[in-house]
This record gives structure tokens, C-alpha cells and sequence, in this order.
């Protein structure tokens, strides 16, 4: 298997029922739960829907890349070892790596916040990231500072 992923070996998601978009399947996919797909379909449209209806938008798909743009990194860190020692080198990314963090980021987040059920929960930090709020953000400004703070390393990328 190769190290780089190439195009034969990627997975062609097809797209969601309703919107006809293949980002929206992907966060349906990321927010399966033991194999309840149609659970998180349900909670996923309801989520996108309630974001847009409290945000005022009236095109819930243009808020959803909105919230995944707001969310996706560009740089990231990987530790390497140089002569003896630890390095967190900064590496851009994009692409796929990028909606993979940003829409693990969103559900992880949505997840952590508690007191109510999932689709609402997941709508709010669609809100908050929106309004870049909220930990989905907060975790890409968070990746973003640890990169710019290492910025001195990048020599040893390869």
C-alpha cells in the first residue's frame, strides 16, 4: 500500500438524499453512531436546518460550507525527530485532510457539549462555528498558533 494516498484509493462518497451534496454525506458519515446511519441523517439535516433558521440564512447548504470553511485548518504539526531531539514541524494542508478535520472537529465538539440531544447540540456549534466560536474554532485557531509557533522548524520538512 502506498504511503500517499492516490485517487484510486479513495472512497467516492455519493451524495446525500436531500441536498444532493457530498459534504453533507460525509458529516452524516462522520456522525454515524453503532451503525445508525438513518439516526444521524435525521439529526445531521435537522442540525443544518436549525443552524440556517437561527442564523437568518435562507440557503442551509451556503451556511454549511460556510461552517466547514470556518473550521478547516490549513497548517497543522507533526512531531519529528532531528539529531536526538522532538520537533513539531508545521505542514500545510488540504484537500481531504482539511473537511476530515474539520468535520471530525465539529462532531467531536457537538458530542462534548451536554444537556441536550445530539442534533441540537450540533447545531449550536454549526452556529458557533459560523460565527467562528466555539471549540470546532477553537481547536483549528488552537493548531494554527502551535504551527505559527513552530514556524522556525519548517526547515526540516522534507
Amino acid at each position: 500500500m502506498p504511503r500517499k494516498t492516490t485517487s484510486s484509493l479513495q472512497r467516492k462518497v455519493s451524495p446525500d438524499r436531500k441536498y444532493q451534496h457530498i459534504l453533507i454525506q460525509r458529516l452524516i458519515n462522520k456522525s454515524i453512531l453503532d451503525g445508525k446511519k438513518l439516526v444521524a441523517e435525521r439529526a445531521v439535516y435537522y442540525a443544518i436546518e436549525a443552524a440556517a433558521k437561527k442564523l437568518k440564512h435562507d440557503k442551509p447548504v451556503e451556511m454549511f460550507e460556510q461552517v466547514i470553511a470556518n473550521v478547516s485548518p490549513n497548517f497543522e504539526v507533526k512531531s519529528r525527530r532531528v539529531g536526538g531531539a522532538n520537533f513539531q514541524i508545521p505542514f500545510p494542508i488540504s484537500g481531504h485532510r482539511q473537511l476530515h478535520f474539520a468535520m471530525s472537529w465539529l462532531v467531536q465538539s457537538a458530542r462534548a457539549r451536554s444537556g441536550m440531544p445530539y442534533r441540537e447540540r450540533l447545531a449550536l456549534e454549526m452556529v458557533d462555528a459560523y460565527n467562528q466560536t466555539g471549540n470546532a474554532f477553537k481547536k483549528k485557531e488552537d493548531t494554527h498558533r502551535m504551527a505559527e509557533a513552530n514556524r522556525a522548524f519548517a526547515h526540516f520538512a522534507r
